[in-house]
């Protein structure tokens, strides 16, 4: 098939529905709760030129984590789709919240406590998580403020304005799915080599610090971000509604958290409007044995 797609998941509770009546409004063709088995027949036949949202929740009778990373990386693969995985999430504390404010019963504990479902439904979309091209935190959004997010990033650019996402990860785990522009920052000096910063990641000042005291850092870095900052005016011109800039480091914790902290800064300053997401100190907030550098 050719043309926009969109696959939208997350945890119950999240705001999935509600990204998928944003995307309806936007013009999206959108089908919520569809069975995995039967998305190969609706993308092989075609949208007519619309663009596609096809919501997944973890509840499906045949739901597959695998199945939807499978599905996600061939989408990105494909040089004819434009593609997304749009994540919906919020804190665990936040769902509970919701949950008791509703009365329903969680899908992945119908008979107990909603904290025991939504642990089993956190443990279940880990990986799908870590896949996201899009990531949306809904904790302490309302619905409206839900919507506009959706519409800031898939909106298009009829205000003129266009999404930038920075995106720090880790080479050990692959390049992230939808990045528009990488940057490699291996080659400053590694944080992880020095003990009282091993345990500490990129946000932090102590960090931040050693990875500016690098002489090679300054010159690299103005030249990042005096590309990116000439960049941007060209891709929204050219109609994106979103981009998404990833840099990499061995492990993901220290030189490519700290640049993208960096780099984000200056975007805002810029006048950009960007947010920032920091991969694999997700993922490792989410298991119990975090890896390191």
């Amino acid at each position: 098939m050719t043309g926009r797609v969109i696959l939208v998941t997350g945890p119950s509770g999240a705001g999935r529905t509600t990204a998928i009546h944003a995307l309806e409004d936007l013009g999206f063709e959108v089908i919520d709760n569809m069975p995995l088995s039967l998305v190969d027949r609706i993308l092989g036949e075609g949208v007519d030129g619309r663009p596609i949202a096809l919501g997944f929740g973890s509840s499906n009778r045949d739901f597959s984590a695998d199945a939807i990373q499978r599905l996600a990386q061939r989408l990105s693969d494909d040089p004819n789709v434009e593609f997304d995985l749009l994540y919906l999430d919020a804190r665990p504390d936040v769902l509970v919240t919701r949950y008791s404010a509703t009365r329903r019963r969680h899908p992945f504990a119908p008979e107990g406590e909603p904290q025991v479902g939504i642990d089993r439904e956190e443990d279940l979309l880990t990986a799908v998580r870590t896949r996201a091209t899009v990531l949306i935190d809904t904790s302490d959004r309302t619905v409206h403020e839900t919507r506009d997010e959706i519409r800031r990033f898939f909106g298009g650019k009829s205000d003129g304005d266009m999404a930038i996402s920075v995106q720090s990860f880790s080479y050990k785990r692959g390049l992230p799915m939808g990045a528009d522009v990488v940057f490699d920052m291996r080659f400053l000096k590694n944080p992880h080599w020095e003990p009282e910063l091993r345990p500490l990641d990129g946000r932090d000042a102590a960090v931040q610090d050693y990875v500016m005291q690098d002489d090679r850092f300054a010159e690299i870095f103005a030249r990042i971000r005096d590309m990116v900052l000439a960049l941007l005016p060209a891709y929204r011109d050219e109609g994106k509604s979103h981009l998404t800039v990833s840099i990499g480091c061995t492990g993901g914790q220290h030189r490519s958290v700290a640049v993208a902290e960096f780099l984000v800064k200056a975007l805002a300053e810029g006048g950009w409007r960007v947010s920032t997401r920091h991969r694999e100190l997700e993922r490792r907030r989410q298991i119990t044995a975090p890896e390191r550098e």
